[in-house]
């Protein structure tokens, strides 16, 4: 038995070093991915590439601001920041300076939101972003404000937002029912109510004595054409259904 337990003991040793060794092995692999952020404000995007390019690390430059101290074109901030430690792949994103502001803000409050954007763009701004909202006696599609204002100084960012109006939402009605009545009067009554009229036609007729065998059913004559004493059997939108003002019914009718 001495024997037995004194491979098996080797066997263990034997395991636990491969194990020790493996994840050693991993630690330094990790780890030699990990690489430390430089510092690279101040540089060009070109300069922060050439510097970063052999950690294994990516520059992305996502916004562009004014700054009368960092000159134009050089990186003014940076995320991560020098020191933090990443992986090799990691991208850093930055912020390049525009330098001072040299642009001037236009007005372009009571334009219409295709000129401002025209006018916002063609000084070399951008419209960072439009909103909307309705505003009683007030046309639609009119700039009503804008950030910042004009010929504002010590602009942060070239861009400009707007607030434009918009046409208010069409009156909601709850569609009655029009079954049974003529059509005459029905079309009167949808014109005074905003809607439209649209298609009328003829609904099939129904058929009499079907239940008599043998017997054929009996078609009743019916006019080919709509008028206005023709009575309504079937309408879209259905009764009940929310519609908007200047809608278009249609109907069948007998």
């Amino acid at each position: 038995m001495k024997p037995f337990f004194k491979f098996a003991m080797v066997a263990l040793v034997l395991v636990a070093v491969a194990l020790v060794s493996a994840l050693t092995a991993m630690r330094f692999a990790i780890h030699g991915q990990v690489v430390e952020v430089p510092a690279v404000i101040g540089l060009t995007p070109v300069e922060a590439e050439r510097s970063v390019a052999g950690l294994g690390l990516q520059i992305e430059v996502e916004r562009q601001y004014y700054s009368p101290e960092i000159p134009e074109g050089r990186i003014m901030t940076q995320l991560p920041l020098p020191g933090a430690k990443v992986r090799r792949g990691w991208q850093l994103r930055v912020a390049q300076s525009l330098g001072p502001q040299r642009v001037v803000i236009p007005d372009v409050t009571k334009q219409s939101e295709r000129a401002a954007e025209w006018n916002i763009q063609r000084r070399g701004l951008e419209v960072a972003s439009t909103a909307e909202m309705q505003l009683p006696g007030t046309p639609a599609d009119q700039v009503l404000a804008q950030s910042p204002p004009a010929n504002a100084s010590q602009v942060a960012a070239p861009r400009t937002s707007l607030l434009v109006t918009v046409a208010p939402d069409a009156p909601a009605y709850v569609m009655p029912s029009f079954l049974g009545q003529p059509l005459g009067s029905t079309s009167r009554t949808l014109q005074d109510a905003g809607f439209k009229l649209g298609t009328v036609s003829m609904a099939p007729p129904p058929a009499e004595n079907p239940e008599i065998p043998g017997v054929p059913p009996v078609v009743p004559t019916v006019p080919s054409q709509p008028s206005p004493a023709s009575v309504i059997v079937t309408q879209w939108p259905p009764a009940g259904q929310k519609v908007l003002a200047g809608a278009v019914v249609n109907f069948e009718v007998r």
